[in-house]
């Protein structure tokens, strides 16, 4: 197994950090570039850069805030939300990311993903699929679309493999069931789409204690792990998630030392 990655996400709406729970009820938790910083100092390994409602109102993403968020940072950002083109895609990479995170282009536009991939390499293009439960569905989990408001009848494990065949780096797959929940990642979405394609996969969407993040990797065969609330309210620390990996024998980056967002 390679080594896993623990990555802060932060939600963006209106420039500032925010959690829901079931991809609703937005609370406000930080200032972008002030959370960016900490996690930062605090042992990401990578921090994700979400506009989470970028899409459903119909604009591109906070490339000045992103901008922002990138100087301010030594590691690498994963970018998503309102990207619907390579010309947005340039502009995010311009910005100061280093992966880009396709949603509803790429179930929309799957050209536009070959694209990607042929223009910027597969490590680069990252394709997150936001799902939840359907029994109709042969994986039981059906991809949802626009932030997680429209249904598409679209079994998730046969679109993660499609992806896959497009040549793209990672999936990060989000269960709206358990999202902000912090009951656990919905492991049966991760381990699926994991072993279906054979990519690494971000597991994200509910966690809320060390085992949890634990559980995605020897259970749901993640290669990275991502948290929010965990880490904006002060549950846990990135430091805390590693050195609780590291105990059962998963290879982590070693904390650089520097404090969390909410440590003292």
């Amino acid at each position: 197994m390679s080594v896993v990655r623990v990555i802060p996400c932060l939600d963006m709406k209106d420039g500032r950090v925010v959690k829901g729970v079931h991809f609703v009820d937005l609370k406000d938790a930080a200032d972008p570039v002030q959370a960016a910083r900490a996690y930062s100092a605090g042992g990401a390994d990578e921090i994700a850069f979400l506009d989470i409602t970028a899409t459903v109102e119909n604009r591109r993403t906070m490339f000045d805030v992103l901008k922002n968020v990138a100087d301010a940072v030594s590691v690498p950002l994963t970018v998503g939300g309102g990207i619907k083109s390579c010309s947005d895609i340039e502009s995010a990479l311009k910005s100061g990311a280093s992966h880009v995170s396709i949603s509803s282009a790429a179930f929309r536009d799957s050209a536009m993903v070959k694209q990607a991939v042929g223009e910027f390499g597969a490590s680069t293009i990252v394709i997150a699929i936001d799902a939840d439960a359907n029994d109709a569905c042969p994986s039981s989990r059906e991809v949802f679309i626009d932030g997680g408001r429209t249904a598409t009848g679209k079994d998730a494990v046969e679109f993660a493999k499609e992806m896959a065949g497009l040549g793209v780096g990672q999936i990060l797959p989000t269960s709206k069931a358990t999202d902000g929940t912090k009951a656990g990642f919905d492991l049966h979405l991760t381990r699926a789409i994991a072993d279906a394609t054979g990519l690494p996969v971000i597991a994200s969407g509910g966690a809320g204690t060390l085992n949890h993040f634990l559980e995605a990797v020897t259970e749901g065969h993640a290669q990275a792990v991502l948290g929010a609330s965990v880490f904006h309210f002060g549950i846990l620390t990135i430091g805390q998630v590693k050195e609780h990996l590291g105990k059962h024998g998963i290879e982590v980056v070693a904390k650089r030392g520097g404090s969390g967002i909410n440590e003292s």
